[in-house]
């Protein structure tokens, strides 16, 4: 690092070139490298350099030690332990572990959850903490209130910023809450400037119960490249920089403000509505509170008179009438919410039938965190524009299925591509376009209507996304938009999306109809992850009374040739038609990993049939997994797979396989092994193979054997120290040479540690062992329970 030496104890001008120190220890590294070994300092050097080392003066000296090849690993190592006082993940792998430390550093300072002043290490008035650490930055996590937003964007750490703005390449989001309209206000400068002038390319949001609509609108139309400065806001000077010497880049989001297409204008129009209506929210803040205003289904009509709507149009509220943020509910209805509940019982029973006819339900309100009832309370207090803001968006949240469809037909337009007014709330053409995230993921976060809607008209042109991850958002019957939208961005010159990962706990359409939805919609998709954890009877196109998919989404026509070289999947219980997944496997010619998740099929035939498919179309494959399914019925084509020669790695994953006939099938299965030279790795974990079975496994790096079999995993198959410590001592008669890695997580190996210590140790002499400290004293109620 540029500057002059560090002064102080044992560090004069003249360490750099002269006098090493206690740095002559260090361990001798290529130049550049961040080594994840330390240095081999004797343990009284390192007690006695850790307490005089200050992080910042070790910062500065670390690139002269890079270009002497020594490495500090050791020290940053030592000083997370002692002060980050956390253990890293067992399946994380720490290259660089200062990087590892300031980027922690950098997040406990700004949140506020460490004192540097307790420590003389973290302590240095001429050096300041966020901007010292911000450049090693490379992953930010906003939590909870947005805390930090406010402070990134203080004119004090502008410096900081710019700095966040070209290290930082992933935004998290976790477990937030209600936040107030500075936060808010503060949180889209920093999205501003991270994503739009800076380098971020990936926003993840993770656990978000309720989520607020407004704030989650603000974060996807900011990460899909949507610019509006909100009300009272300072001007961005990167903006202005920009705009003297040219216009703001719209290269990859001109599609979506033409006009060729109307539906998409539509759309926009949509997702500017919520734009619009929050930054009048907004800007009402610095005008004087007014009282609550009760909205009622006769001013919601006048409301949308006045903007332009048709008033026969009805919004069918449900029966009790919608009150302004902090207003109590009476304990009897007025006269006025009476009769708009009788006509709206009225107006529903004349669409559905008496039987199925949803009863009217009472709105819930979303409950403020604590400390911030205030604040709340003052946002909510506004004109009935405001009111009529959280009756058509917030609450179509919170109501059943088909409410939401109605509210959110009148909201953002009908699917049959009609042009809705979206309450006369101007387009997105007033908004600039800037650069995009290419990654966005959603994890446990419930969509409602409008942020459905939103999410689906932004994706229809987001040419720059190139990873999409929707996990247990609740999608429902929205996902029938979802597939639009797909199927109008891979329609876009330059789409980019390559890799979609789905996961939810109901689908209205069966997983393989849904599967073969999305790869007719996107053709030039090269990784697919699909999930459902059970059969939905009340999305179930076929239960009666359930509006079926659209005719373009299911057909029985062929599915064109697709380019997928991944496909995971994952079932809910119950039999599945082998033909419908043969016909996704014969239109993914470059299909080169495959992974069935707890997949039933109603016959070992039908199984023998998607195995026949593999081997006659997808020449390319080389990783094949099937997770939690019974092949006890399947060993025949359990041994038509070993025999193929074009697959490198299979996995048996608690599939049952030694359940019945194990004495001959076992010998079976070897003699397919030592006869496969193409077969790489073999995963077979709690398939109950036993110490027998590992015996018999062990014939298959014999001498007469042509296996080339180097990866074994063998973790929770009930294996006893003695059959393990036999397993060693033949691999070690046979001669065989190192093979590589062996699993044996979760084995019966404390029964008797000392003969489990010698059998590792003679493992180790021929693969690499990757074994655990596992109980097993609940083993048998897990075997029990399995049966």
């Amino acid at each position: 690092m540029a500057g002059p030496a560090a002064e102080g104890p044992g560090r004069g001008r003249g360490w750099r070139e002269r006098r090493p120190g206690p740095w002559s220890g260090l361990r001798r590294s290529g130049a550049g490298d961040c080594q994840e070994e330390g240095p081999a300092l004797p343990g009284p050097i390192l007690q006695s350099i850790l307490p005089l080392l200050n992080i910042y003066y070790l910062e500065r000296i670390e690139e002269t030690a890079l270009k002497k090849g020594l490495s500090t690993q050791a020290i940053w190592r030592r000083l997370w332990d002692e002060l980050m006082k956390t253990r890293p993940s067992s399946l994380e792998s720490v290259t660089c572990w200062r990087a590892k430390f300031m980027e922690a550093f950098f997040s406990h300072v700004l949140r506020g959850t460490i004192d540097v002043s307790s420590d003389r290490r973290l302590c240095d008035q001429r050096f300041s903490p966020l901007l010292h650490s911000s450049r090693h930055v490379r992953q930010l996590t906003i939590c909870n209130m947005l805390q930090g937003a406010t402070e990134l964007v203080a004119e004090p750490n502008r410096r900081v910023l710019e700095t966040l703005a070209s290290s930082l390449h992933t935004l998290k989001f976790r477990h937030l809450l209600f936040s107030d309209v500075a936060a808010q206000q503060s949180l889209r400068q920093l999205l501003h400037q991270l994503i739009h002038h800076g380098a971020v390319n990936q926003v993840s949001l993770y656990s978000w119960p309720v989520p607020e609509s407004a704030l989650f609108i603000l974060i996807l139309t900011m990460s899909a490249g949507f610019w509006q400065p909100g009300p009272g806001g300072p001007p961005c000077r990167l903006c202005g920089e920009a705009s003297r010497g040219r216009a703001p880049s719209r290269d990859e989001g001109s599609l979506l403000l033409g006009s060729r297409r109307p539906r998409r204008d539509a759309a926009e129009r949509c997702a500017a509505a919520l734009m619009a209506s929050r930054r009048k929210s907004e800007a009402k803040q610095t005008a004087r509170a007014v009282p609550p205003t009760r909205v009622t289904r006769r001013s919601t009509q006048e409301n949308l008179t006045a903007g332009g709507t048709d008033p026969k149009r009805e919004l069918h509220p449900p029966a009790t009438s919608h009150e302004a943020p902090g207003t109590k509910r009476p304990p009897s209805a007025p006269a006025t919410t009476s009769s708009a509940s009788a006509s709206s019982s009225t107006s529903s029973s004349k669409r559905a039938p008496a039987s199925s006819a949803p009863q009217p339900k009472p709105l819930k309100r979303f409950k403020r965190a604590a400390g911030k009832k205030g604040t709340r309370t003052h946002q909510g207090s506004g004109a009935e524009s405001e009111d009529l803001y959280d009756f058509v968006f917030i609450v179509a949240g919170e109501k059943e299925d088909g409410e939401e469809m109605e509210i959110g037909e009148v909201a953002c337009g009908a699917l049959d591509g009609s042009d809705p007014s979206c309450l006369g709330l101007p387009a997105l053409e007033a908004s600039q376009r800037f650069r995009s995230i290419s990654t966005l993921e959603l994890f446990t976060v419930p969509l409602s209507t409008e942020a459905a809607l939103t999410l689906c008209h932004l994706l229809s042109s987001w040419v720059s996304l190139e990873s999409l991850t929707l996990s247990y958002n609740g999608l429902g019957s929205n996902i029938f938009r979802l597939l639009d939208s797909l199927r109008a961005l891979s329609a876009q010159a330059g789409c980019r999306l390559r890799a979609l990962h789905l996961s939810d706990l109901f689908s209205p359409l069966p997983i393989l109809e849904l599967t073969r939805a999305i790869v007719r919609a996107l053709p030039l998709l090269r990784v697919l992850s699909i999930r459902v954890d059970h059969p939905s009877q009340r999305d179930n196109p076929a239960v009666p009374g359930n509006a079926g998919p659209p005719s373009h989404i299911i057909g029985d026509e062929e599915i064109p040739e697709n380019c997928l070289e991944q496909l995971e999947m994952g079932f809910p219980r119950g039999a599945q038609p082998a033909p419908l997944l043969c016909s996704v496997l014969k239109a993914s010619g470059s299909l080169q990993q495959l992974s069935l998740d707890s997949t039933t099929f109603a016959s070992p035939q039908d199984f023998g049939l998607v195995l026949q498919t593999l081997k006659e179309y997808n020449l390319a494959l080389k990783r094949l997994s099937f997770h939690d399914m019974n092949l006890a019925d399947c060993q025949s084509e359990v041994l038509f797979l070993l025999q193929n020669l074009t697959l490198q790695e299979i996995t048996f994953s608690f599939c049952r396989l030694f359940e019945k006939r194990p004495a001959q099938f076992l010998p079976e299965m070897v003699a397919a092994m030592k006869g496969n030279s193409t077969l790489k790795g073999l995963r077979l974990p709690g398939n109950r193979l036993g110490n027998a079975g590992l015996l018999a496994l062990a014939d298959v790096f014999s001498e007469d054997s042509s296996s080339s079999l180097c990866q074994l995993d063998i973790s929770s198959n009930c294996i006893k120290p003695d059959g393990l410590l036999e397993f060693a001592k033949r691999l070690e008669r046979w001669g065989r040479g190192a093979f590589g890695h062996l699993r044996l997580f979760q084995n019966w190996l404390d029964q008797d540690a000392v003969t489990a210590r010698e059998a590792i140790r003679r493992l180790r002499a021929t693969c690499h062992v990757v074994s655990d400290s596992w109980d097993s004293s609940q083993a048998f109620a897990d075997y029990v329970s399995t049966m």
